[in-house]
């Protein structure tokens, strides 16, 4: 059996405890030198990005896990299985997508390590990615790494030391927590009972039970009824920084971190549970809090701008799932799309304007066209879905938020396939082909699940995007 592991991060793991400085040789170390007052502006953006990834995951363990948790909710290390698609005004995740029951779950090895148990998948495809703190996938096991008959793995904390029985395979983890957003593919709402079936062949368990790790405070609890998004950027600068410098102790920077927390402390940003806002300089506190008030603003430009263009969709094929020190593009997708997945494993080209590179609004007509043979390259299957301006979908009167190949689609005489997009339902002739989009500005993604060799090069022509009449 094997499962694929990221490679800079998932494979290294195991010598992060001597490869990296623990949190708290870094929280004692001499001060650095001072940055000079023209560099602390740019230094602090920087560190704004950098931690935002984790203050978000963070934000949404606890939402999560916290007790009376909705949606994805689930004590720890506990599996939460969705029964059915989210509904329209399901806003515990940004850009939900409505091909795959998730089977999501937060891991704690404080404890020592977390047993996951993979039963017989009858060969329905699916894949139980691991993200890190820091949200950098380290190990996808599913039915394009498993064979059908599944597997037992032990997930690990940094450092731990152990054996392990006969048949389990090791896990190692770079962070105390770990997220695991399982998906199964479902086809439709008459697909859900064998789904269930599916799902309940995941199991967690502690590999060791009745282990006790060190006493720890526990977790302060988060608003359930907004998002992890909104609950981060109302944060305080002060919340929001001596949150990411606490939770840096047990979920230790990677490895190919160093130049950027050198940066960091040279304004006294320094990984410690007792780190306080209030002990750094006043214009260095000015600085962090300028760049945490710009900062959301600055990440939804760099969406904008991030990845490759073509046809007016752009895709991103590198530096997604794994990012390695690209910190921009990590902070950009905790923002927009937290929990996105390897190239390998799906892509998602994203739309926001039409092919006369006007926004995408509600208030027009649309109609994305595939020409004949052209339709996206998977070897799973693959959706469109719109979002409105927050990221989320809009409830509409037909209960549909994606559209794709399991539907009943009605194509052209010549092969080709026209999707219409509009707010209000475009008759009884094109309504197999309709899917809702919010009133107002909106934006779409296509899901490619497995995607094949063209669609990750850019060699696959993407679909025309036209404004109706």
């Amino acid at each position: 059996m094997t499962v694929r592991r990221k490679s800079a991060v998932g494979a290294c793991a195991a010598a992060l405890a001597f490869a990296l400085p623990s949190a708290a040789v870094l929280a004692q170390a001499a001060p650095a030198a001072t940055a000079a007052p023209a560099r602390e502006a740019e230094i602090a953006r920087e560190a704004y990005s950098y931690l935002y990834p984790l203050v978000v995951m963070d934000v949404t363990r606890r939402q999560a896990t916290q007790k009376g948790a909705t949606g994805m909710g689930a004590p720890v290390n506990t599996f939460h299985h969705n029964q059915a698609f989210p509904p329209g005004d399901f806003r515990a995740v940004v850009r939900p997508n409505f091909d795959t029951l998730y089977s999501s779950a937060w891991l704690d090895l404080a404890d020592g390590p977390i047993l996951l148990t993979i039963g017989n998948t009858q060969g329905r495809y699916y894949m139980l990615p691991l993200y890190d703190m820091w949200t950098d996938t380290f190990a996808v096991p599913g039915s394009e790494t498993l064979a059908p008959e599944g597997g037992r793995f032990a997930v690990v904390a940094p450092g731990w030391k152990g054996a392990l029985p006969k048949g389990v395979e090791r896990i190692d983890s770079p962070t105390r927590y770990v997220w695991i957003i399982g998906r199964v593919q479902t086809n439709g709402p008459a697909d859900y009972p064998f789904v269930h079936r599916i799902q309940q062949a995941f199991a967690l368990a502690p590999l060791n039970p009745g282990a006790k790790g060190p006493a720890r405070a526990a977790d302060v609890p988060v608003p359930a009824d907004k998002s992890p998004v909104a609950i981060v950027n109302a944060m305080s600068a002060a919340e929001f920084y001596e949150t990411a410098m606490r939770l840096m102790v047990d979920n230790p920077p990677h490895f190919n971190d160093q130049p950027q927390l050198a940066r960091l402390g040279m304004v006294g940003l320094r990984a410690g549970q007792g780190f306080r806002f209030a002990g750094l300089v006043p214009s260095v506190q000015q600085a962090l809090t300028q760049a945490k008030a710009q900062g959301p603003a600055n990440l939804l430009r760099y969406v904008g701008q991030a990845g490759r263009q073509r046809d007016g969709w752009r895709t991103m094929t590198t530096s997604i799932g794994s990012y390695g020190v690209d910190y921009d593009q990590r902070a950009a997708v905790a923002l927009t799309g937290l929990g996105a997945n390897h190239p390998v494993d799906a892509i998602y080209p994203r739309a926001a304007a039409d092919k006369d590179g006007k926004p995408l609004d509600g208030a027009n007509r649309y109609v994305v066209h595939f020409k004949a043979g052209q339709l996206p390259p998977v070897r799973a299957f693959w959706s469109l879905t719109a979002y409105n301006k927050e990221s989320y979908t809009d409830p509409n009167a037909i209960d549909r938020y994606a559209i794709g190949d399991r539907d009943k689609l009605s194509f052209n005489t010549d092969g080709s396939l026209d999707l219409y997009l509009q707010a209000d339902d475009p008759g009884a002739d094109k309504r197999s082909n309709w899917l809702p989009v919010p009133r107002g500005p909106f934006d779409m993604n296509l899901r490619l699940y497995s995607p094949k060799p063209e669609a990750l090069s850019g060699d696959w022509p993407m679909p025309v995007v036209e404004r109706l009449p």
